[in-house]
């Protein structure tokens, strides 16, 4: 086996560590929400769609978050974990975007505060969230995510990374729209007044959204 230091690529170890942190502080807020809250992160979801779900998402998130220190420390150069490119101008520019794209996740983690989910529990009912972040695009966790994917695939642009980005990317687009049906059945028209006046993914205005009644 090769020495692991220096490393092999840096872009692609800088990349790693920051999922590393991200993941480890999302399996923190997990257990916190168990331990103070005394409610379920939904982990694993109760719903039978979203267990199956994280079948197939579970693994890729594993696959993020090694492959990017396997390819930082080693180089490997088996065909399917080989980087298809070697360009810094590309990678280094996406190191800072993975940086950017974290800082601005953990400040929406802050804002959900104790309504801060990981899955969707039909039959729960937490506190919408119009703070920070959320005041301007209904699912800046998710579109950061997918921000921080497309910056990982742009860092270590391996088949294998290539594959594990499309797929997380794609169930994202699949779980956000399953969460707002799950919200609109939960808030009704609450939710459906914030849906018509601020984006998905990106504002539709610079004004931050107000709800015109009290916060359900």
């Amino acid at each position: 086996m090769p020495p692991i230091w220096p490393p092999k690529s840096w872009p692609a170890l800088i990349v790693g560590i920051i999922l590393l942190i991200y993941w480890l502080r999302v399996l923190m807020m997990v257990r916190r929400t168990r331990k103070n809250l005394h409610r379920s992160a939904h982990l694993v979801p109760p719903e039978p769609l979203g267990r199956l779900l994280r079948l197939i998402w579970a693994p890729a998130v594993v696959i993020w978050v090694l492959h990017p220190l396997v390819t930082g420390l080693l180089a490997p150069q088996i065909l399917p974990l080989r980087n298809l490119y070697h360009q810094p101008w590309l990678q280094w520019p996406a190191v800072a975007v993975a940086v950017l794209a974290f800082a601005a996740t953990w400040v929406c983690w802050r804002n959900m505060g104790d309504s801060w989910r990981m899955g969707i529990d039909p039959t729960e009912k937490t506190r919408l969230v119009f703070t920070g972040p959320f005041a301007y695009v209904r699912h800046p966790i998710y579109g950061l995510s997918s921000l921080l994917m497309i910056a990982t695939m742009i860092a270590v642009p391996s088949p294998v990374m290539l594959l594990v980005g499309v797929t997380h990317i794609l169930l994202l687009q699949w779980e956000v729209r399953r969460e707002d049906r799950y919200l609109v059945a939960v808030h009704g028209q609450a939710y459906r007044d914030y849906q018509a006046k601020v984006g998905r993914f990106l504002p539709r205005s610079l004004r931050a959204y107000r709800p015109d009644s009290p916060v359900p």
